[in-house]
C-alpha cells in the first residue's frame, strides 16, 4: 500500500495557492480527486465532486480574492496537511482579510479527498 508523503502534500498545497492566485479554477480543481469534498467554512454544506468543486472555486476567484500564506504548509505523519493564510477580498463593499487554516486529506496518488476551511466570523478583519 502506497502512502502519500509530506513533501507531496506540501507541494500540492503550494500549487493550490499559486493556482488560486492565478485565477485558474480548473488548475485548482485538478488537485482534487474525483470524489472529493470541500467544506468552506467547516459547518457549511459540503461541496461534492469535481464539477461542483470547480464551480465553487470559479465563484471564489470571481470575487477577486487573493490568498497570502502566513506560514509554510505543514505536513503530518498521516494523510493530511494544512496551510494557514489570509484571504484578501472585498465583502459588502469593504476590503477585509480573513484568517483561515485549510486542512486537506489526500489519497495515495496525492490528490485532495477532503478540504476543510477553518474560519469564523471573528476571523474577518478590516484590511
Amino acid at each position: 500500500m502506497t502512502m502519500v508523503d509530506s513533501a507531496t502534500m506540501k507541494a500540492a498545497l503550494r500549487e493550490y495557492v499559486e493556482a488560486f492566485n492565478a485565477g485558474d479554477a480548473a488548475r485548482v480543481c485538478a488537485l482534487y480527486a474525483d470524489h472529493a469534498t470541500v467544506e468552506d467554512p467547516v459547518g457549511a454544506p459540503r461541496v461534492e465532486g469535481r464539477a461542483a468543486i470547480e464551480a465553487f472555486y470559479a465563484g471564489a476567484i470571481k470575487t477577486g480574492a487573493r490568498l497570502a500564506l502566513v506560514a509554510p504548509p505543514r505536513g503530518s505523519h498521516g494523510r493530511s496537511a494544512s496551510i494557514t493564510f489570509q484571504v484578501q477580498v472585498t465583502m459588502n463593499g469593504h476590503a477585509v482579510k480573513i484568517d483561515v487554516t485549510d486542512v486537506m486529506t489526500f489519497d495515495d496518488s496525492g490528490k485532495i479527498e477532503r478540504m476543510q476551511a477553518f474560519w469564523a466570523p471573528d476571523d474577518v478583519h478590516p484590511a
